[in-house]
């Protein structure tokens, strides 16, 4: 079904403690427009506080995982990037810019590890979306780049400035930001900005498996390890790093599901962890 006939911009699907994601404009290469927008924002912003979802799986419906924002949005939105030939008024593109800003930061705050599954395109916005996840899968025709600069725009953008350089290193960032270029799959693997390159079923069923590996962690350890990676990426010091993680260590001690680690370890069978 597609957008005019009601289809919701992103699909949720929630699996037990995993939540499966699909951006749902495949008509238009899944690019962001202000409904999808608000609806990853305030998917993301609502996980905070919420236990029972455990592990996120980020993907696009048809053939691209999301090509950006979308520069010819309908007429009726208003708060909603211009087309080239258009202009909108300065609050209204600030408060498009400021939303979206507020998805790739809801998706680094909240708990929940974030694995993207990338097919296909995803420029832009697209991009900025898989280098906010925890993990990224890419199929062998997918492509990434920041696309903003190629429409006279600057290549830093939503993030995209910050992340890129901290994962591939400064000169490789720069070539891409720079250029606006395309980083291919096996490239984005081979400078492990990708964990796996292959079809799209079996890195489905790889984000399932690494989601279910996820929570034979507790989910205590899960929460924490994943805010101790995104703070230790910009610590003062290794002694700053040490003591988050030992912070981390003795919070996690202190409940009965560390007892139920240690035991099922010991006993080489499957933890029953009491808060999962």
């Amino acid at each position: 079904m597609d957008e005019s006939h009601g289809s919701p911009p992103l699909i949720v699907h929630e699996e037990g403690t995993i939540a499966w994601l699909t951006l749902n404009r495949p008509q238009r290469l899944n690019a962001i427009d202000a409904a999808m927008g608000g609806a990853l924002r305030s998917y993301f912003q609502g996980l905070y506080m919420r236990r029972d979802i455990r592990v996120v799986v980020l993907q696009g419906a048809g053939r691209a995982f999301c090509a950006g924002l979308d520069l010819a949005p309908p007429a009726t939105s208003s708060a909603a990037p211009a087309a080239p030939t258009q202009r909108r008024e300065v609050g209204d593109l600030l408060d498009f810019q400021q939303g979206i800003r507020d998805v790739i930061l809801a998706m680094r705050r909240c708990p929940q590890p974030i694995i993207s599954v990338v097919q296909g395109a995803a420029c832009g916005g697209g991009f900025a979306l898989a280098l906010a996840s925890d993990l990224r899968l890419a199929t062998p025709d997918a492509r990434m780049n920041a696309a903003f600069v190629r429409i006279g725009l600057s290549g830093c953008d939503v993030g995209v400035s910050y992340f890129l350089p901290r994962m591939v290193g400064s000169s490789v960032a720069a070539e891409y930001l720079l250029t606006g270029r395309f980083l291919l799959a096996e490239r984005a693997y081979q400078l492990g900005l990708v964990s796996r390159v292959d079809a799209l079923p079996q890195l489905q069923a790889e984000a399932r498996a690494m989601a279910e590996e996820m929570l034979d962690v507790t989910p205590l350890g899960l929460r924490l390890t994943k805010d101790a990676l995104g703070h230790a990426v910009d610590a003062a010091s290794l002694e700053a790093a040490i003591a988050l993680e030992d912070r981390n260590q003795v919070l996690c001690c202190q409940g009965e599901d560390f007892d139920e680690g240690v035991a099922a370890f010991l006993e080489k069978r499957a933890p029953r962890y009491r808060s999962r």
